[in-house]
């Protein structure tokens, strides 16, 4: 049973000391920092990219709220990805006045691959292009976000990403739940470590890349969650990514459970695979660069799947511990406790305090906040779920929110 003693209080202080180096980290969000000075100043060339499979219903809005951009015209191309599509989605845009590929692929039929395939032609033909920013087709784009893009790449960042807002917060608890999750990573976990000099991370949409940075390899992901990929390639390179809150997209959250499921499902399976992938290329380079980047890096990618599996296995020693009258009834339920409060009573706290931070109208988002104990909950079994049951086939979210850009401002 000494061991066994040994082994909880081991977990223990893994456990504090991680959550302890998040909320230190976390706080660095609150310090304003003075803005980088320009190394260049110019106005870059730019391609938006945007993969899309049977998006009729919001691919409009998109290619509307990127064509009327504050950036030069001429400067800025739009370019469609008809992914697999069998309805009308190449017809509105280009009617809409973007450049069309057609993409019929039956293997591959991930965002992941279409951008594989698309930047291998447009390596191959040398395309005149300093930079891309890839899109959801269900986003909107704030009117400054290429110009802000243009501010990073003039202040010498190659790879950034933009501020991910939900254009549809209200639609259900759901969606509240992805609103809620998204306004805290944008504060607390991205713009965090871009203050404190980490990394940020690619976060699916609304990302800009210097076009240079991927000509040798191209679009070189594999897993089901190319963005986290694509930062972590780059983090065991030891560079950092850039985070700017000011070019903002907006997306629009699914608002039934099902769909939610399967989303995260998928998201989940995709940070294990990366798990797999990257653990050890990130231990190697945070070994060989001894920097703060790599080391964060590393405890990002272990601090999903493997930090829910040791905290199980605390819950599970200490009923072992308790089975064995090494603990009475109230340590037991102190000990379960010290898990559920933070998991699902601090998070609608820290949600209210994001939202002052962030000036957003608390009010309607009342439901929302209550049930994101609920939304974080079914996330943590799906977690679960995906340590025994992995589907890997790619679903389509139904996106059919009808929402232009100035409705959302």
């Amino acid at each position: 049973m000494e061991y066994i003693y040994i082994l909880q209080q081991a977990i223990v202080w893994i456990i504090t000391i991680f959550w302890l180096y998040q909320f230190l980290i976390s706080i660095c969000s609150l310090v304003k920092l003075k803005d980088k000075p320009l190394l260049t100043n110019k106005n870059h060339k730019f391609m938006a990219i945007i993969p899309a499979h049977n998006e009729e219903a919001v691919i409009k809005n998109l290619i509307e709220s990127l064509k009327n951009q504050n950036y030069p015209k001429d400067l800025l191309d739009v370019y469609v990805i008809a992914d697999n599509c069998t309805d009308r989605t190449a017809e509105i845009a280009n009617d809409a006045g973007a450049i069309v590929y057609t993409r019929n692929h039956i293997e591959g039929k991930t965002k992941g691959h279409a951008l594989q395939w698309f930047l291998s032609k447009k390596i191959e033909e040398n395309a005149d292009y300093d930079a891309f920013c890839v899109f959801d087709a269900d986003n909107i784009v704030d009117k400054e976000f290429i110009k802000n893009m243009n501010k990073k790449l003039c202040q010498g960042e190659d790879v950034v990403q933009g501020y991910r807002d939900i254009k549809n917060p209200t639609d259900s608890w759901i969606a509240s739940g992805y609103a809620i999750f998204y306004w805290m990573m944008n504060r607390f976990y991205h713009l965090a470590r871009y203050n404190v000099g980490l990394s940020p991370l690619i976060n699916g949409t609304g990302f800009m890349v210097r076009f240079d940075v991927i000509k040798p390899k191209g679009w070189d992901t594999y897993t089901l969650t190319e963005d986290i990929e694509f930062s972590l390639q780059r983090i065991i390179e030891g560079k950092k990514l850039g985070w700017a809150t000011d070019a903002i997209v907006y997306d629009e959250q699914p608002v039934g459970f099902k769909q939610s499921w399967s989303q995260r499902s998928r998201w989940t399976v995709g940070h294990i695979q990366c798990m797999s992938r990257y653990t050890k290329e990130l231990a190697n380079s945070a070994k060989k660069n001894k920097t703060l980047v790599t080391l964060d890096g590393l405890l990002y990618i272990i601090g999903s799947i493997p930090m829910f599996i040791i905290t199980l296995l605390l819950l599970a020693i200490n009923v072992f511990i308790y089975m064995g009258d090494g603990m009475t009834k109230i340590e037991l339920l102190q000990s379960f406790l010290l898990y559920i409060i933070p998991t699902f009573a601090l998070p609608i706290v820290t949600g209210m305090i994001i939202m002052k931070l962030d000036k957003r109208p608390i009010k309607p988002m009342i439901k929302g906040l209550l049930c994101y104990p609920l939304f974080l909950g079914s996330w943590l079994v799906i977690n679960f779920k995906c340590l025994f049951k992995r589907e890997t086939n790619w679903e389509k979210i139904e996106h059919v929110r009808d929402i232009k850009i100035n409705e959302v401002i």
